[in-house]
């Protein structure tokens, strides 16, 4: 059951956007996301260590990353609820491991893909990340304020997706005009 991110429970929202140079017509996010070759994921970023497919009990395709953010093995378990060529929408329960311990935290994972003119497309990259109940137990064990875990969260993440988002919409670009993901880019 997703949660609602609020004040209260927010830990970041990061927003990056990149130019894709293929037609809207030719780029298709799901396919790229739910078919992304593990090598292919860990070039879009120095912090991923790792990328699979697969599905849930019903069905619904998932994306499994790691990768870290900021000091955090983050394992994320994506649930893809909606999947179009122009969007994804992906919701994690995921794992953090830190050297203080474990615990889990929401991420929702927003892939965006608009029309700019016939030849290029906007890439947004949009993550929001939402503190569990589990985290908030995990926070008051070791003394942490949300505030603060909220600010170092915020800092990480969005330098991750300032990393990650041009090389994903590189990745999306290659894959939309050769119809298969590169070697490098």
């Amino acid at each position: 059951m997703e949660i609602q991110q609020t004040p209260e429970n927010a830990l970041s929202h990061s927003t990056v956007t990149a130019i894709i140079n293929a037609p809207l017509e030719k780029v298709d996010i799901a396919d790229w996301l739910l078919n992304l070759p593990d090598a292919e994921y860990q070039r879009c970023s120095t912090q991923h260590i790792g990328a699979a497919i697969s599905t849930t009990f019903d069905g619904q395709p998932l994306s499994l990353n790691v990768e870290t953010i900021g000091d955090a093995l983050m394992v994320q378990h994506y649930v893809a609820d909606i999947y179009r060529p122009d969007y994804c929408r992906m919701l994690s329960i995921s794992d953090s491991i830190t050297k203080a311990g474990r615990t889990r935290v929401q991420v929702l994972w927003e892939l965006k893909a608009t029309r700019i003119d016939e030849s290029t497309t906007l890439y947004t990259n949009e993550i929001h990340a939402t503190a569990t109940p589990e985290m908030f137990g995990f926070l008051k064990a070791h003394g942490i304020n949300l505030q603060d875990a909220a600010a170092a969260r915020q800092a990480a993440s969005d330098a991750h997706n300032h990393e990650e988002t041009p090389n994903f919409a590189k990745s999306i670009e290659n894959k939309a005009l050769t119809g298969k993901y590169n070697e490098a880019f």
